[in-house]
């Protein structure tokens, strides 16, 4: 961005070559060096579409029967918006500028700021109502940005409507987490004078904590529906298509549905709307407002607090028959040129299916990405499969681990630096891991653990989309894809001062969290055998086989060490194990006797591993979950791998405390 000076400076001839340009309807080479491309752009649209350069407003305002209908509309938007509207506040009072959110079509449905600067927004329609598309009142940060999908300012003379030149804006748009469509627009707009450089960056922040905001609302609406789903009376099978539609009508969760185009059934990607939702819709008004492609699903109502919250589809055309010996992953190729081995992320529950498909839309997208988890989830394979997606093999990708550098030297290390920029800098200074990444990806594992002095120069080299060396002022374009990886609890760390708020926002435009390994159900199951076919190979030696004991104590185990902690167990099985089938009897005391280890559970009355039968194992698992879930009957379901009836059924044949 221009700095305050410059744009200042260049007020008057901006403005001579918008009279020039509205007088002969195109640019000239002169106007060309005097107004900015974007602008120009802009320009020649609202040329193009005929809107007169001497309107003083917006004409077009919504009613207040219409803007309660666009409010309902955008309930979830307005409401991801509030936290960050009220944290703003206090600090726009008395500065000129006012805050303003809009949906998609460029319709203000909240302001907040300045009382002076929203009474003069009255006189052109910068208020709740006013529509401000480029269509309708020309260049402007709303308008602007919802026509490019990018922050823009737009300053003074560079409107295109005489009428608003007098104002300041800056708008940055604001994406849905599902699909990545812009839902609406945030824009700081005042007098020319509250112009500065740094607006971009407040707004950038306050859109990226709406959209984070978003992510949390859709997360928690697909934990819901994925309840409710389980909740049903009737029972599906675990291979069944199933697409679950939320109270929009759009897919927020899909399974087994890799067939749907050879079924004809059309694609079915997270996100897509597939119907106009009505809350009093029948299953069979639901079939009707379906595509016709999907006439022969099965359809489910999926009720939450007694009301209907979305709908089940079940495709069982679209079965996939189990297949043991090759189970469902996503395989992660050798980098180029680097001797290494395929890496698999393997999975099949929900969580992880979901992880995996942000992972790939992250990639498509190209923006910032946050991968949270426990330690030995497995979290920096989904930096190298967001790494995979790019479509050259050559694209590099570096990886840094914060904590593993000392405060002193991190920032030469990510930034780079000069010659003698600080005691012990390469005498021939270094080239930074950014600059290192660049047009590629670079991972920044443990991030939390940055020293928050480093924390402003990562936020100011993401913003700008640029890097300074240490000791340096020369600006270094880059384009590089960072992947954040944490096992921390960040936002714990905002509040207590360790991480700041807006690097949080900024790094997390997609957040994908990966589950720990008790969550995943019979995810275990997949895991075992990968890793035992993969080890039984590795050590020249037949697979081993596991009996049923084994694995429901594997799988009932909570695994604090998570997807690391399994493969070195069964690492240590294939090399220790004399022959014969795997049992109960042959796996770690950490695993049968986890009562007995007090560093990882509370104690309890100690259980010979001679006594642990099946239905000992399954009983103790059962209880544990349902203690670890406190109680919530669905997410111990879920977590297990069982069916709701089955559980009740459990619950009944082994007399368990259901905590409730």
């Amino acid at each position: 961005m221009s700095s305050s000076s410059d744009l200042e400076g260049n007020q008057l001839a901006t403005m001579s070559a918008w009279e020039a340009f509205v007088e002969s309807g195109q640019a000239t080479e002169e106007i060309e060096r005097s107004v900015r491309r974007e602008i120009l752009d802009s320009w020649a649209r609202c040329t193009d579409l005929g809107i007169s350069a001497l309107s003083g407003a917006t004409p077009q305002k919504v009613g207040e029967e219409g803007l309660e209908e666009l409010r309902f509309k955008n309930a979830s938007l307005c409401q991801a918006a509030r936290a960050a509207f009220e944290r703003l506040a206090p600090h726009l009072t008395g500065s000129g500028a006012i805050l303003i959110l809009t949906d998609r079509t460029g319709t203000i449905i909240d302001a907040i700021g300045d009382a002076q600067t929203l009474d003069m927004g009255r006189d052109i329609h910068l208020e709740v109502g006013g529509v401000w598309d480029e269509r309708v009142i020309g260049t402007n940060g709303i308008g602007t940005t919802l026509r490019t999908g990018l922050p823009t300012f737009v300053h003074a003379s560079e409107h295109f409507c005489q009428g608003i030149k007098s104002w300041t804006c800056v708008g940055v748009p604001v994406f849905d987490p599902l699909d990545r469509q812009i839902v609406g627009v945030i824009d700081l707009s005042g007098p020319p004078d509250i112009f500065r450089p740094h607006n971009m960056a407040l707004v950038v922040a306050a859109a990226r904590e709406i959209e984070i905001a978003l992510a949390e609302q859709q997360r928690e609406e697909r934990t819901i529906l994925l309840e409710a789903f389980i909740d049903l009376p009737k029972s599906h099978n675990n291979n069944d298509a199933v697409v679950l539609l939320n109270s929009s009508g759009r897919i927020v969760f899909s399974r087994n549905t890799e067939r749907a185009l050879e079924q004809g059934t059309g694609d079915l990607p997270i996100g897509k709307k597939l119907m106009t939702w009505n809350p009093s819709m029948t299953d069979g008004d639901v079939m009707a407002a379906l595509p016709p492609a999907l006439a022969k699903t099965e359809i489910d109502l999926l009720k939450f607090g007694g009301e209907v919250q979305g709908a089940a589809l079940i495709l069982p055309e679209l079965t996939v028959p189990p297949s043991p010996a090759n189970p469902k992953g996503v395989s992660i190729k050798p980098r180029y040129g680097i001797e290494e081995e395929e890496f698999t992320i393997l999975g099949d529950c929900p969580k992880m299916l979901e992880a995996v498909e942000f992972a790939r839309r992250a990639a498509k997208a190209n923006v910032t990405v946050l991968v949270q988890g426990e330690t030995g989830v497995g979290k920096e394979l989904f930096a190298r499969l967001i790494h995979s997606y790019h479509s050259d093999r050559k694209t590099p990708y570096v990886a840094v681990n914060c904590a593993a550098i000392s405060g002193e030297l991190i920032g030469g290390e990510l930034f780079g630096h000069v010659a003698g920029a600080f005691t012990g800098a390469l005498r021939e200074g270094k080239l930074g891991k950014f600059e290192q990444a660049n047009g590629g990806v670079l991972c920044l594992d443990e991030i939390g653990d940055m020293p928050p002095e480093l924390q402003t120069y990562l936020l100011r080299t993401l913003e700008q989309r640029a890097v300074y060396r240490i000791g340096c002022d020369k600006r270094r374009p880059l384009n590089v894809q960072l992947v954040a990886i944490t096992n921390r609890n960040l936002r714990h760390d905002i509040e207590d001062g360790r991480f700041r708020r807006d690097l949080f926002y900024r790094i997390g435009t997609i957040v994908i969290d990966v589950p720990p390994l008790r969550e995943r159900g019979y995810d275990v199951d997949l895991l075992v055998h990968h890793f035992n076919i993969m080890l039984s190979t590795k050590f020249d030696q037949n697979p081993l086989v596991f009996d049923a004991s084994a694995l429901a104590a594997l799988r009932a185990y909570r695994w604090p060490g998570n997807v690391r902690e399994l493969r070195n167990i069964i690492e240590r099985i294939c090399l220790l194990h004399s022959g014969g089938p795997v049992t109960a009897d042959d796996l770690p005391d950490e695993i049968t006797q986890p009562e007995s280890n007090d560093f990882l559970f509370e104690n309890s009355a100690k259980t010979a591993a001679g006594n642990m039968d099946l239905s000992n194992i399954e009983s103790i698992a059962i209880q544990r979950a349902i203690e670890q879930e406190k109680g919530n009957l669905s997410k111990v379901a879920l977590s297990l791998g069982v069916s709701r009836p089955t559980l009740y059924r459990k619950i009944r044949e082994y007399d368990l405390d259901r905590g409730k």
